[in-house]
């Protein structure tokens, strides 16, 4: 091996070894280092996300009572969110299941190609598949 080579492999492993040591021998963490705090503290944080949606449904239920429509609770914000996430999990199933059958579905025409048998259409396949 080139004597250049072995020299700048050791100096670069020594200096990792060297970084590796002086991190262990360091009482404190990174964070002490460099004298970081948090902004806020977590209470505050939760605080300011119920002002929030405090201001967003004050603002939507005004909006609604203009346009002459009921004002939305919390509650129903929550239970409009979970039946949207209901949805989307079932348009997500329905996709994959589809791919799924697609993926399947070019397997077996490719053994029937194979064999000389003609191939099967999405809908037959899935008539087969239920039966």
């Amino acid at each position: 091996m080139d004597p250049f080579a072995i020299i700048m492999l050791g100096g670069v492993g020594g200096l990792i070894i060297a970084l590796v040591l002086i991190s262990r021998a360091y009482p404190g963490s990174g964070a002490d280092l460099l004298d970081w705090k948090p902004t806020r503290s977590p209470e505050l944080e939760e605080q300011n996300e119920l002002d929030d949606l405090e201001q967003l449904l004050e603002v939507a239920n005004r909006r609604r009572r203009r346009r002459g429509e009921s004002e939305i609770s919390e509650e129903d914000v929550q239970a409009q969110l979970a039946e949207d996430r209901r949805e989307t999990e079932r348009h997500r199933e329905a996709y994959v299941d589809d791919l799924d059958a697609q993926d399947m579905l070019e397997t077996v025409n490719r053994r029937r190609r194979a064999k000389g048998l003609p191939e099967y259409t999405l809908d037959e396949f899935r008539r087969q598949a239920e039966s």
